[in-house]
């Protein structure tokens, strides 16, 4: 039995080929193309590519090459059929079973598309041939839009009158044509009615291209319908899983990382005709996991713009707060607010694509920032307020799917409200504490050893084990030259110590030059020396705690350098730094 032929090419059009190959090759970005280690070879130097434009990798190594379908097929040795059931899911889309109900869908959904397609090309055409059509021709006039705009997105219009239903009732059953959403029944009059009548239409196709609804834009002024309608949901037009123009952008995903969301197809149209055609709409509703998910597989970056009024603020802010959940270590949202008054078609218009770009780059924010930026706003500095204020960006942050970044969010959040109540942890007392008299010395040396970090406590450690068997590192100076120390003082100690034990000089403690009150003090803070008293002969005790002391130090420095970058990454939230905490933790992991 074969697959429909629509239903792979929606799978190998909803995922790139680097999507799916990345989830077993580390790839790395070359111009174009994505390099990596053969997965059919053992190799060292990477001789296998992945072209998401034309759709396939290669593998110089072994001349294996192929699409989707044939890497997973290959590289987990499944059947065809194996490999389709196993992609799909990946791309979101129902499994196909080939029973009664799958084969009854299909032909609904051939019938469904030709509806469309039909529809969509007679009211296209219409616009562009039907001299008669003034009132059409002078709104898309008047809205800058020249016949390059209305062919490319296939922008048609319905006339008052106009009954298509008539043309296709004797192709199509009337409960096919009622379920398309292009009609519905008048009863008074008892007849069919276009839904779109007197609009301006938009297509709005699935990411193949294949035109599922209808966007229509009334263009009677003192119209009291609705400026803007949608198709009503039917089995195969959901809102809240499809944008507008995402079939002509995910194109371009090759050469830009970064795509727009807009409010309305007017905005998509008027940035497209301005030459930024990365560029998609939301279909009237809010924003969706499943569209985020969607703009995810193609980009890196979704920046928000929405009309900069107050509506569109809201509009914004609930986007916000319903797509953070979604945020992923290496992709990225952010929001553009435009100047008030002005939506993204009208500001493209005025100021043209350069000043466009330059305007996002100034003036975009992140979504954490944003978040952040807007409940500061409606918080005064008083406790309860700052309480409801945490409250709330910690139930934000909750929401996010992945750990990493739901860590590095509520960091971000946490930090911010502390740089607003700098004194809140200061002057903090200790409550129920017994003090417990001590004798003078003991507790000069709990003063003494408080102030000593702990990696200062480990290097001593690690000095006193070399000052008390200066022969045996001597002949085992490999197990100790690549330790790295941390405070400066102890670092001199042992480069001094390094240093006289390559020598090949035969030595004694008093010979090498350090400061003896420094001696004392490694000697007296040392916590390993209570270990080795009781094990002056054993060698081999000696070394198990050398591997023990280092391994501690070695740890110390992966904490460092990942805290360095978990602090930066808590700011710019870029792939780059996730994936070098990412790799420390790993090394971090081995030890």
């Amino acid at each position: 039995m074969k697959y429909p032929k629509e239903y792979l090419d929606e799978i190998k059009t909803r995922l790139k080929v680097s999507t799916v190959v990345s989830k077993s090759v580390s790839l790395k970005k070359r111009g174009k193309e994505f390099v990596g280690l053969s997965p059919f070879k053992t190799e060292k130097t990477p001789s296998f590519t992945v072209n998401d434009e034309k759709e396939f990798y290669h593998c110089f190594a072994t001349s294996e090459h192929g699409n989707i379908f044939d890497f997973v097929m290959k590289t987990q040795n499944l059947k065809f059929g194996e490999a389709v059931k196993s992609l799909a899911n990946l791309a979101g889309m129902r499994p196909y079973t080939f029973s009664k109900q799958d084969e009854e869908r299909e032909k609904n959904w051939q019938e469904y598309c030709s509806i469309y397609n039909q529809y969509v090309q007679f009211y296209h055409d219409e616009v562009l041939k039907n001299e008669s059509l003034t009132i059409a021709r002078d709104y898309l006039k008047k809205r800058n839009l020249s016949k390059n705009e209305v062919k490319n997105f296939k922008i048609g219009f319905v006339e008052r009158n106009s009954n298509f239903y008539e043309k296709l009732k004797d192709e199509f059953s009337e409960k096919v044509l009622i379920e398309s959403g292009l009609f519905y029944l008048d009863e008074k009059k008892n007849t069919y009615v276009e839904r779109f009548r007197d609009r301006i239409i938009f297509p709005i196709n699935n990411i193949s291209g294949q035109p599922i609804g209808l966007g229509g834009r009334t263009i009677q002024e003192n119209s009291y319908s609705a400026k803007y309608i949608n198709s009503p949901e039917t089995p195969f037009f959901k809102k809240g899983s499809n944008l507008y123009n995402l079939d002509l952008a995910r194109r371009l995903s090759n050469k830009i990382d970064h795509v727009y969301l807009v409010e309305g197809y007017m905005d998509v149209v008027g940035l497209s005709k301005n030459g930024i055609e990365n560029v998609v709409a939301n279909l009237g509703t809010s924003l969706t996991d499943r569209q985020i998910l969607m703009l995810n597989q193609f980009f890196e970056d979704i920046i928000i713009c929405f009309d900069g009024d107050e509506s569109g603020y809201k509009a914004a802010l609930r986007a916000a707060e319903n797509s953070i959940k979604e945020l992923q270590p290496e992709k990225q949202i952010s929001f553009l607010f435009l100047p008030d008054g002005e939506d993204p078609d009208s500001y493209a218009n005025k100021n043209g694509k350069a000043n466009f770009i330059d305007f996002t780059k100034q003036a975009k924010i992140s979504i954490h920032q944003f978040i952040f930026n807007h409940y500061k706003q409606q918080t005064n500095n008083n406790p309860s307020s700052m309480a409801i204020f945490e409250k709330k960006l910690r139930s934000i942050a909750r929401t996010i799917k992945d750990d990493f970044i739901k860590k590095y969010v509520l960091e971000f959040f946490l930090e911010k409200i502390s740089s607003l109540t700098p004194h809140s942890n200061v002057g903090k007392k200790q409550f129920y504490t017994k003090k417990i008299k001590s004798l003078q010395s003991t507790q000069k040396y709990f003063n003494e050893s408080k102030s000593l970090s702990v990696v200062e406590l480990k290097e001593f450690s690690l000095l006193y084990l070399i000052m008390n068997n200066l022969d045996i590192f001597q002949e085992n100076i490999h197990l100790i030259e690549n330790i790295k120390l941390f405070s400066d003082e102890n670092k001199l100690i042992f480069e001094t110590l390094l240093t006289k034990l390559k020598s090949g000089e035969r030595l004694t403690l008093q010979e090498i030059p350090i400061d003896p009150q420094l001696v004392e003090k490694i000697f007296k803070f040392a916590s390993i020396k209570h270990i080795l008293n009781n094990n002056q002969n054993n060698q081999d005790k000696m070394f198990e705690l050398l591997e023990e002391v280092s391994k501690d130090l070695k740890n110390y420095d992966l904490e460092y350098r990942i805290e360095e970058l978990e602090s930066k990454f808590s700011k710019d939230l870029s792939e780059t730094t996730f994936n070098e905490i990412r790799e420390l933790k790993k090394d971090k992991n081995i030890n």
